[in-house]
């Protein structure tokens, strides 16, 4: 009983953590676009639908302490 439910949890973290097979933009990319663009340091990337369109929600705390979401289109790489 307790190897089942190590084997559930390994792949529950597996998914969790694993690319959208969606994505042409990787979360990377996207956290690296959104710092880019604020000049600010990235808090969270999360991958999320907006309009039906698949895009990377980027949670960045700008220089002046303001927090702010980017969301970057995981197919395109444009900022919204």
């Amino acid at each position: 009983m307790p190897r089942q439910l190590l084997v559930r949890l390994a792949c529950a973290l597996c998914l969790a953590c694993a690319q959208p097979a969606w994505a042409q933009v990787s979360r990377d990319a996207a956290a690296a676009m959104a710092q880019r663009a604020t000049g600010g340091r990235v808090l969270q990337v999360e991958s999320s639908e907006v309009g039906g369109r698949p895009v990377w929600r980027v949670k960045v705390v700008t220089p002046r302490g303001e927090v702010r979401v980017v969301l970057v289109d995981a197919a395109s790489g444009q900022l919204r």
